[in-house]
Parts: structure tokens; C-alpha cells; sequence
């Protein structure tokens, strides 16, 4: 009777482990107010970013692709008051760091499928597949 309880508790210690193994670091910062990044606001630092994001071959293809010349671009981002290309710039970061491989949601999904085996090992029950 003995046995089984160990056994038991070594797997839950093995699932606690690998379960707090996972769990990413958080660091804490100051998050940035509002008003700073309105009052440095830079016309020609936003612009430069647009253009450099503009130059990348994929970027480039596809806007040709739909039609626009390298001139018609120009003439359109220096049509830009600064409020409209500050956000842009912002819309472009806010892309950027949004676009991931879905790395996590993999990790994530192979974290509960461990667990469903885990449990299903713990409480003794098999599953049958016909």
C-alpha cells in the first residue's frame, strides 16, 4: 500500500517540477505615459522608418504587385502630415511585435497534452484507440 502513495507522489513532484520549469521569467518595468511619445515626436525619424520598412524586397513586391510605383509611394508618404506617420510608425511596431511563429502556442499545447497524459496515468485509466 505504501508503494502506489510514492509512486504517486514522485509523479505529481515530477509534473510540479516540469510545470514550474516552464513558466517564463517576468521582468517589471515602468510602462511609458501617453503624453512623452506624442511630444517627441519626430517627423523625420518617422519617415525614416517608414521608408526603411518600405525598402524591405517582400514589402516592395507586394505594393508593386498591387499597383504602386516606387514615385506614387513617394509622393503619398510625403503627403503624410506628422500625426498620420507617427502613427503608421506605431502601427508597424505594434506589427512587428505581433508577429511571432506561434513558438508559444506549440510549448503550450504540448504542456497540456502532457498533463491530459499525466493524469490519465495517475488515475489509471487507458485509452483505447479502434
Amino acid at each position: 500500500m505504501r508503494i502506489p502513495l510514492m509512486k504517486q507522489i514522485s509523479w505529481y513532484l515530477i509534473a510540479a517540477i516540469l510545470i514550474i520549469s516552464v513558466v517564463p521569467r517576468a521582468d517589471a518595468a515602468f510602462s511609458p505615459s501617453g503624453i512623452i511619445p506624442l511630444a517627441n515626436m519626430g517627423s523625420d525619424s518617422d519617415l525614416a522608418k517608414i521608408q526603411k520598412v518600405i525598402e524591405n524586397k517582400l514589402i516592395r513586391e507586394r505594393l508593386e504587385a498591387l499597383g504602386f510605383s516606387q514615385e506614387n509611394i513617394q509622393q503619398r508618404l510625403s503627403g503624410l502630415s506628422d500625426q498620420q506617420a507617427h502613427q503608421l510608425v506605431q502601427e508597424l511596431d505594434d506589427l512587428r511585435v505581433g508577429s511571432g511563429d506561434g513558438f508559444g502556442v506549440i510549448i503550450a499545447l504540448l504542456v497540456i497534452a502532457i498533463l491530459v497524459v499525466l493524469l490519465l496515468q495517475l488515475t489509471g485509466h487507458k485509452v483505447i484507440v479502434t
